[in-house]
């Protein structure tokens, strides 16, 4: 069950010129910064009351952040749900890994939307 908007991802294709904008449009500074091998991106959170936003740069070509952003170019990637049990959710290819912010998986977009959904379980 979901417990609550933990952060909305946007896929940028160069993490260092897209915080100063934010910082300069927003006054917003990154909480944390670091490589996820697993996902090939360097991801940079930004706080914004209890949601964050995730900003994340592919450290990789075979990223599905380089694949997103050849296709759609820079933007919302996902929007990402806090749950309990992830295991007990609906995610792409039942699988769980570790991400910048705990257990994660997806859901698929044509499920909902047209919306790529990523759970959470910190």
């Amino acid at each position: 069950m979901i417990k609550r908007v933990d952060h909305i991802a946007l896929a940028v294709k160069n993490l260092d010129e897209t915080l100063k904008v934010w910082h300069n449009l927003f006054g917003l500074k990154p909480s944390k910064i670091e490589i996820v091998p697993e996902q090939k991106v360097k991801a940079a959170i930004l706080r914004v009351g209890r949601v964050k936003i995730e900003l994340l740069e592919p450290v990789d070509s075979e990223s599905t952040i380089t694949k997103f952003l050849e296709k759609k170019g820079e933007g919302l990637h996902h929007i990402a749900f806090e749950v309990d049990k992830i295991n007990e959710e609906i995610i792409i290819g039942k699988k769980v890994r570790n991400g910048l912010v705990g257990k994660v998986g997806f859901i698929h977009p044509k499920d909902t939307s047209g919306v790529l959904v990523e759970l959470v379980q910190k």
